[in-house]
C-alpha cells in the first residue's frame, strides 16, 4: 500500500519547477483541509497539435493527480474564438467555430498520454459563456478598470507604441477569470505570461464570495534553439505525437547545455538522481550517454518502453555509424558548367531555409557530402552522379546533379 506523503512532502513534489507559488501559504491550508483539490488548467485550441512545451504544465497536472487531486482541463472553445493576446504584438485573429471544435477534439486524444482519465474532468468554457446575455458580459466588463489592464506588460507595450488594441481582447482575461469562478477552482495553473489573467481569476472569485485560487506558474520551456520559446510557428518543437525516431533524433540534437533545463521541466525522475547525472558528466561521462536516458523517457512515455529503445537503436545506426536514413527526399538538378555552389544547392534542396544559413552551417562543421565535411562556404559540386548531403544531425537528401 502506497504511503500517503505529508503536507510536507506534498507541497515540496507540487513546487518543483514551479516559477511562483501565489499564495503558498494558502496552498498549505487548502492542502489541511484533506479533500481533493479542483486544479484548473486552461488551453485554448488554437492549434491542434500538443508539443513538448505544453506538456510542462501538463505533467504538474499530473502530480496533483498522483496526490489525489482532481484535474479539471479546460478547453476554451469560447476565447478561442476570441484569440489570446498574451504576448501578442498585434490582435490575433479569432477562429471559426468548426477550427475551435476540431482542435477541441484532438486535444482530448492527446492529453490521455500524460493524465490520468479517472481523475480529469473535461470542460468547455462555452457551456457557461454561451449562455451569459450581453447584459452579463457588461456587467462582467464593468468590475475591471482599462488602467488596471494597461497594467499587462504586453498591453502596455503596445499602448505606448501605438499598436492597436481591439476592445474584445480587453475581454480574454476578464473570461479567463471568470471561468475560475463558474468552476469553483482552488488551484490554476499557466505559464509564467499568464500571471495577470490567472490573478485575475482570484480577483473575482473574491468578489463572488469564493475562496480564492491559488496561482502556480510554469516556466516556459526554450525550444530545440535553446533561444526561444518551443512553438511550432518557430520550428523548434516536439509534437507529442511525432513518430519515436524523429522524436528521438530532435531531444539528441539539442545542447549540453538546455539537456539539464529538459531534465528539470519534462523528466519525472527524482532531482536527486538527476544531480547525480551532473556529477558524473562533471568527472568525465559523455553527456550524450545522460542525453540518450532524457530521450528514452520521453519517447517512452508518449509511446512506449520498445519503441524507446528501438528510436535509441536506429538513431546509433543512423548517427553514430554514419548510415543515412533510407526514406530521403531525392532531388535531380541541372549542374553549371563551373559547379553548382553548395549554400545555393543546400538551398535548393530544402536542407536550409537560405544561402546564408547555408554558409553558417558550413562554417560551423555541420555540413557533409557522401559522410565527408565541407570545409569552405565557396565549395562547388561538379555534375555527375549522386549525393548524400547532410545538414546537422537530421537532414539528408540523396542529390544527382546532371
Amino acid at each position: 500500500m502506497a504511503t500517503v506523503p505529508s503536507i510536507e512532502e506534498a507541497l515540496a513534489r507540487l513546487k518543483r519547477g514551479v516559477d511562483e507559488l501565489l499564495v503558498e501559504s494558502e496552498l498549505v491550508e487548502k492542502l489541511k483541509k484533506n479533500r481533493p483539490l479542483r486544479v484548473k488548467a486552461g488551453f485554448d485550441p488554437t492549434a491542434p497539435d500538443l508539443h513538448l512545451g505544453h506538456t510542462v504544465l501538463i505533467n504538474k497536472l499530473r502530480q496533483f493527480q498522483e496526490l489525489g487531486h482532481e484535474v479539471l482541463f479546460l478547453i476554451g472553445d469560447f476565447t478561442g474564438m476570441i484569440g489570446d493576446p498574451t504576448g501578442k504584438s498585434a490582435t490575433r485573429p479569432p477562429l471559426t467555430r468548426d477550427e475551435v471544435i476540431e482542435n477541441a477534439r484532438t486535444y482530448e486524444q492527446q492529453i490521455f498520454k500524460i493524465l490520468d482519465p479517472e481523475k480529469t474532468l473535461v470542460m468547455f468554457n462555452s457551456s457557461w459563456m454561451g449562455e451569459m446575455k450581453a447584459a452579463d458580459l457588461i456587467q462582467l466588463a464593468a468590475r475591471h478598470t482599462v488602467a488596471r489592464m494597461l497594467e499587462r506588460d504586453d498591453f502596455a507595450k503596445r499602448y505606448r507604441s501605438g499598436q492597436p488594441i481591439a476592445i474584445h481582447e480587453f475581454l480574454y482575461p476578464l473570461i479567463q477569470g471568470y471561468d475560475s469562478v463558474a468552476m469553483r477552482a482552488d488551484v490554476e495553473l499557466g505559464g509564467t505570461d499568464q500571471k495577470f489573467n490567472l490573478l485575475v481569476g482570484r480577483e473575482l472569485q473574491k468578489q463572488e464570495g469564493q475562496e480564492p485560487q491559488v496561482v502556480m506558474t510554469l516556466p516556459i520551456l526554450e525550444g530545440l534553439d535553446g533561444a526561444q520559446k518551443m512553438s511550432k510557428s518557430l520550428n523548434n518543437y516536439i509534437g507529442i505525437n511525432e513518430p519515436p525516431d524523429e522524436m528521438f533524433g530532435k531531444i539528441m540534437s539539442i545542447s549540453d547545455e538546455l539537456m539539464w533545463r529538459w531534465f528539470e521541466l519534462l523528466s519525472f525522475r527524482p532531482l536527486e538522481e538527476i544531480e547525480g547525472f551532473r556529477r558524473d558528466v562533471a568527472d568525465g561521462k559523455n553527456p550524450r550517454d545522460i542525453k540518450f536516458l532524457l530521450g528514452e523517457e520521453i519517447v517512452a512515455r508518449f509511446h512506449d518502453e520498445a519503441a524507446a529503445v528501438k528510436a535509441r537503436e536506429n538513431f546509433i545506426a543512423r548517427f553514430q555509424k554514419g548510415a543515412a536514413p533510407e526514406d530521403m527526399p531525392e532531388h535531380r538538378f541541372s549542374c553549371p558548367t563551373e559547379g553548382y555552389p553548395i549554400a545555393n544547392l543546400l538551398k535548393d534542396a530544402g536542407l536550409v531555409s537560405s544561402t546564408s544559413e547555408a554558409m553558417r552551417m558550413v562554417k560551423q562543421g555541420a555540413v557533409r557530402i557522401d559522410g565527408e565535411r565541407v570545409t569552405s562556404t565557396r565549395e562547388k559540386i561538379a555534375a555527375g552522379g549522386s549525393h548524400v548531403v547532410q545538414v546537422g544531425k537530421r537532414r539528408f537528401a540523396r542529390i544527382s546533379l546532371g
